[in-house]
């Protein structure tokens, strides 16, 4: 098929490495798809929130892929205060980034464009492409049981005045574990903030989509999928396509060589893997109960250690943050704790190849911050949890994995908010050990995941559906 005859598909994710990526694999997979896409990616970033991983991340895209990479100027928040959180930046991002986008859709057109599919924090873009008659998808990046909340919201919002941690019953939606108020997304705890009346406007947004699409699949969460397959006035439908993670690339990066060779040496299915994401941060207390219960559990672990933060780190948009030396990490750690668990344990610092580690076959656990996409890497890696939520959305997909998909055993604070190292030992002897159902179950995911994804396969009959309608037509 000539370049001018091909469906061409928009892709805008918002701003953040935990955005980019997944948009980015769908990307791929609709250049690869048999109806021959023709896909351009533009890219909303932040000024002075550069980052040379994500510059080396599109490069690597442009260069490996047919896709087209588009980068609109960077949209500057500098009249933003310090403390405003990560979702009002991405959508102000987004929103200042609209005219630019209009100009890229009307002149990047050849051939011309079918759709333009965003993320939860571009909802906005539907302005432009209604203004140019161009559908606009929704690319919902976490889990179904998450999208049936969001689209609950705004009657949630309507039907109660106190603050969600305070309500007396647990929210409970057809097909979807109950969820307690206090684990709800971590910017609708504060309902006079700028964070919960920008998720309010986007959750009612989310009507004005063409469609949904969702990186999940029907083995997975089977309730929540049923419940919206449920006809519902205004609502778009929706098409499990998942489960999509990024594809294992090369392993430049020094750090990321020598952890995967210390794997090499060790007992299969025998390794914790420790990491909690590209902008989770854990305290300086919290890091110290940490490497103790680690120490304690007497486990083979992999940590990436990050420097403490009581907040979520400036990593979050940048995908990596800085780098810094094995021997700063005496600055961070118990005193002598890397020596008493050298050689049963390996501590890196900022950074390790995830994809490359969950699919080494000594690792058998993955303590993670329950991140959407770790999660997902995790299932397509048969790798069982640890759930430690941190921010955002992950606190709901905690309830959802242990008490809804059964693959990770939860991590409990105490009421002052530490997870302290009796706890630590707990949870990390009771996957490596006694884990034995959590294990079972994700196996049999990540078996179901691939049928999901197979020719006839659930996922890819939920893509042909969709992309039929984006389909150019035939010329007579």
């Amino acid at each position: 098929m000539s370049t001018d005859e091909r469906t061409h598909i928009a892709i805008m994710p918002s701003p953040g490495a935990g955005h980019l990526t997944p948009l980015a694999e769908l990307a791929k997979r609709l250049v690869r798809h048999p109806h021959d896409f023709s896909v351009t990616l533009i890219v909303v970033t932040i000024a002075s929130s550069s980052s040379s991983s994500q510059h080396d991340y599109l490069n690597h895209l442009k260069s490996s892929t047919s896709i087209d990479v588009h980068q609109l100027p960077p949209a500057d928040l500098s009249d933003l205060p310090d403390d405003v959180p990560p979702e009002p930046r991405f959508f102000l991002a987004v929103q200042r980034s609209l005219p630019h986008l209009r100009d890229s859709l009307a002149t990047r057109s050849i051939p011309p464009f079918s759709a333009l599919i965003v993320d939860f924090f571009a909802i906005d873009a539907f302005a432009v492409t209604k203004e140019l008659g161009l559908p606009g998808y929704l690319y919902f990046t976490s889990s179904c049981n998450n999208l049936c909340h969001m689209f609950y919201l705004p009657i949630l919002h309507a039907t109660t005045t106190c603050e969600y941690r305070d309500l007396e019953e647990p929210i409970r939606l057809p097909g979807c574990v109950p969820i307690e108020g206090k684990d709800l997304l971590e910017p609708l705890q504060d309902r006079k903030s700028m964070a919960y009346r920008i998720m309010i406007d986007l959750a009612k947004r989310y009507m004005e989509a063409e469609g949904v699409l969702v990186n999940t699949f029907k083995a997975m969460e089977p309730g929540p999928m049923k419940a919206l397959k449920v006809p519902e006035p205004g609502r778009p439908p929706v098409y499990a396509i998942g489960p999509m993670v990024q594809t294992i690339g090369p392993v430049n990066d020094l750090s990321g060589s020598d952890c995967l060779k210390w794997l090499d040496q060790q007992p299969s299915e025998s390794v914790l893997f420790v990491c909690f994401g590209s902008g989770g941060t854990l305290s300086q207390e919290q890091l110290n109960e940490l490497a103790f219960g680690l120490e304690l559990s007497g486990q083979r672990f992999l940590w990436v250690v990050r420097s403490p933060a009581e907040k979520m780190s400036a990593a979050f948009f940048t995908g990596g943050g800085g780098r810094w030396k094995e021997d700063d990490l005496l600055e961070f750690l118990p005193e002598g704790f890397v020596e008493r668990t050298r050689g049963k344990g390996l501590v890196v610092p900022s950074w390790a190849p995830q994809s490359q580690v969950l699919a080494h076959m000594s690792t058998g656990g993955f303590m993670s911050h329950c991140g959407w996409n770790s999660t997902l890497e995790s299932v397509v890696n048969g790798v069982p949890l640890i759930a430690w939520p941190l921010y955002a959305e992950q606190k709901m997909n905690a309830v959802m994995l242990t008490e809804g998909v059964r693959i990770a055993i939860r991590a409990i604070a105490g009421e002052d908010g530490l997870v302290e190292r009796e706890e630590v030992v707990r949870v990390v002897k009771g996957l490596m050990e006694e884990g034995k159902e959590v294990k079972q179950r994700v196996k049999w995911l990540q078996v179901e995941g691939k049928k999901a994804l197979g020719e006839g396969g659930s996922s890819y009959k939920a893509m042909l559906e969709m992309t039929e309608m984006w389909r150019t037509p035939k010329k007579l």
